[in-house]
């Protein structure tokens, strides 16, 4: 009696084998957490794709030598087009996620289904994995223009094209923090799916 007592006078709700009354709504509030800092993640991704895309596009430097006309662009690089074109999805899949997001905290259902959950989670991987590969392609190919390599007579091409060299360096370091928070992402959509048999096998081990 005593313990119920305690129990009223703090206005907390015992029920039997101790489990508080309020979990659940713990529960949602830690899903509504882990939702906005989805929707901030997916958000940050989309503008930091768009950004290395519009800096290494838009990248460009003539220079003569000797009478001749030497231009330097994207499209120099193998590398760097594949990145851009990881970027450019990366913006489209996350602007598809945005909108789930969005749409989801309006109608207040927040909590997923396996199903989703494991399609999202499986999306946030191959995106986080081929932007990665794709980064470092592309950082490898900078290092080698910036500093060259002696034994295969690369020349510096950086000592060439600076202004090229530093817009492209910025565009490659905007897509690197996007890969980065991909990878944050994706261990964010992976705690989400897990979560689910987590709480389903809390439900079993209760019901016995």
């Amino acid at each position: 009696m005593s313990y119920v007592g305690v129990g009223v006078g703090v206005g907390v709700g015992v029920s039997p084998g101790n489990v508080p009354v309020y979990h659940g709504c713990s529960l949602k509030v830690i899903d509504r957490r882990v939702r906005l800092a989805e929707l901030l993640l997916r958000c940050l991704i989309c503008a930091l794709a768009i950004i290395s895309i519009v800096l290494i596009v838009t990248d460009y430097e003539v220079k003569e030598i000797f009478t001749i006309r030497k231009e330097a662009k994207f499209t120099d690089m193998k590398a760097v087009v594949f990145l851009v074109v990881t970027d450019g999805l990366a913006v489209a899949y996350s602007l598809v996620h945005v909108l789930r997001c969005v749409q989801s905290m309006i109608r207040g259902s927040v909590l997923l289904n396996k199903t989703l959950a494991w399609a999202i989670f499986s999306g946030d991987q191959i995106m986080a994995y081929l932007n990665l590969a794709t980064v470092s392609a592309a950082l490898q190919s900078g290092i080698f223009a910036k500093f060259g390599q002696k034994e295969l007579q690369w020349m510096k091409v950086c000592k060439l094209y600076e202004k090229y060299c530093n817009q492209s360096g910025d565009g490659l370091a905007s897509a690197l923090l996007a890969s980065l928070s991909m990878v944050i992402l994706s261990a964010i959509s992976a705690f989400s799916l897990f979560r689910l048999y987590g709480g389903n096998a809390g439900k079993k081990s209760g019901r016995w």
